[in-house]
């Protein structure tokens, strides 16, 4: 029988993650947590905000943050630390339609990869990422923490994004290119958030 998860957020993100979790089998999807009351369930109904994840915990173990990233990581590690203090357990959730080398490191907690993503030999993604629709990660690489990497954006090899980065659509890092912690990159140009710790 499969484990059942929570979605933490029922956005456009959300949707997105609905697809492929219910692709990858590994869990069931009982619904969504989400603070925003114009949010509508996606086939699976709300089934709280936040202030219910402690009894939510009761009976689900599992969950995803379903949130995505532009402006800045903040949310997504409050939902983390939050998510962790209660006890609940963060997978990391692989589509069967990405691929991931076996000579490639995953962190097992938190991060998302999506439809036609390629994770190339020797990279490293962190924990609580998103990698977006056929996004590249190539040949040794690094994603630390935190980062999203957006759809059909590619981190060439021996790149580092630093965590808590946002990298755009389209956009393109330049082999040993290093983008800072913090960083937004989109259409190729590079500005830091700030803040953060």
């Amino acid at each position: 029988m499969k484990e059942k998860i929570l979605l933490i957020g029922a956005g456009g993100h959300a949707r997105s993650c609905v697809d492929v979790i219910e692709l990858e089998g590994k869990f069931q999807i009982v619904g969504f947590v989400s603070n925003n009351p114009l949010e509508q369930g996606f086939k699976y109904p709300i089934l709280g905000c936040d202030e219910d994840l402690k009894s939510l915990f009761k009976q689900y173990k599992f969950a995803l943050i379903a949130i995505g990233q532009i402006k800045n990581a903040n949310l997504r590690v409050q939902i983390y630390e939050k998510l962790k203090s209660i006890g609940f357990a963060l997978p990391t959730i692989i589509s069967p339609l990405a691929h991931v080398s076996a000579h490639a490191s995953i962190d097992k907690e938190a991060s998302i990869i999506m439809h036609q993503v390629l994770v190339n030999a020797g990279a490293k993604v962190g924990k609580a990422c998103i990698l977006n629709t056929k996004s590249l990660i190539e040949h040794d690489a690094v994603v630390e923490d935190f980062c999203h990497i957006s759809t059909a954006a590619v981190v060439n090899g021996n790149c580092i994004v630093k965590e808590k980065s946002f990298l755009g659509s389209n956009t393109h890092l330049k082999h040993g290119q290093i983008l800072e912690k913090n960083s937004i990159f989109y259409n190729n140009l590079s500005s830091s958030m700030g803040g953060g710790d």
